[in-house]
């Protein structure tokens, strides 16, 4: 008889969080034209997310100027925050949290909609 072919052992990609996370979002200090910002991610699923990258958008005319705990770009009123590499993986249960300075003009209203890994957070 011909041998049944045994699955070769490779490595399991890390899930993408469907949904297992959550964001916190703080203005700490806000003066005239700038704030201090922090950010609260959360990992609320069962497995480390390993590697992430979080998304959001401003609704006002803000602008990151300075970013710690996490690398921030921005284009337009789109930012992207990605692990600083030290801190990418977030157990479950466990907590990031990055922060940033910027500017603002207008009003300084903080943005709702947060993706993680392209998946929405609550």
């Amino acid at each position: 008889p011909i041998p049944t072919p045994t699955p070769t052992p490779g490595t399991t990609p890390t899930p993408s969080p469907s949904g297992s996370c959550k964001v916190s979002y703080a203005v700490q200090n806000q003066w005239t034209t700038g704030f201090t910002s922090s950010v609260t991610i959360t990992n609320t699923g069962t497995t480390t997310i390993n590697g992430w990258t979080l998304a959001f958008t401003f609704s006002g005319n803000q602008q990151v100027t300075q970013g710690w705990n996490a690398v921030f770009t921005q284009q337009g009123s789109k930012v992207t925050v990605k692990d600083a590499g030290y801190n990418g993986a977030i157990a479950a249960g466990t907590s990031v949290s990055p922060g940033f300075n910027g500017t603002w003009s207008g009003s300084n209203v903080s943005p709702t909609a947060f993706t993680l890994n392209g998946v929405a957070c609550s």
